[in-house]
């Protein structure tokens, strides 16, 4: 799994011309689920953004979590992060999850971040979304559950 978390003033997702979700000051975060992820995966990422520590203190270090800050998150799926531009002049997708799959384990870490009490807004999955935000520094960390270590449970685990 794959995540873009981008700290925002504000943050919002238009369908059709049409507002979908919208946020406060948060994490706008854009999501991708790898063929290999599972709920576990999911489970993990989510607990990650849940307490990193990305938002200002009253001193103005970086020491403060989106719950510390009240903040909200604006998850938006996004298939696109497993780009592999490798070979030739068009991206390859083929280590995304599937639709099925993908829809799946994004509403699991959408569930778990709520479960954090982090108040989740999301956009709308498969759909053409217009994404718009207001970068707070800006402030953007990549995510990849393989570099963090949170893996797939092996089967019968």
């Amino acid at each position: 799994m794959r995540a873009l978390l981008q700290r925002v003033n504000r943050a919002e997702v238009r369908v059709d011309g049409r507002a979908v979700a919208a946020i406060g000051p948060g994490l706008l975060v854009l999501l991708g689920v790898g063929q290999d992820d599972d709920e576990f995966v999911a489970s993990g990422m989510a607990a990650k953004v849940a307490g990193l520590r990305i938002f200002a203190d009253s001193e103005g270090l970086t020491n403060l979590s989106i719950g510390e800050v009240a903040g909200e998150a604006l998850v938006v799926s996004q298939f696109t992060l497993y780009a592999d531009a490798r070979r030739g002049r068009r991206p390859s997708f083929v280590t995304a999850a599937g639709p099925v799959v993908g829809e799946r384990l994004y509403e699991v870490f959408c569930e778990v971040l709520r479960s954090l009490k982090v108040p989740v807004r999301q956009g709308s999955f498969g759909a053409h979304m217009d994404v718009g935000l207001v970068n707070d520094g800006p402030f953007s960390v990549w995510l990849d559950s393989d570099e963090l270590g949170i893996a797939p449970r092996a089967a019968g685990a």
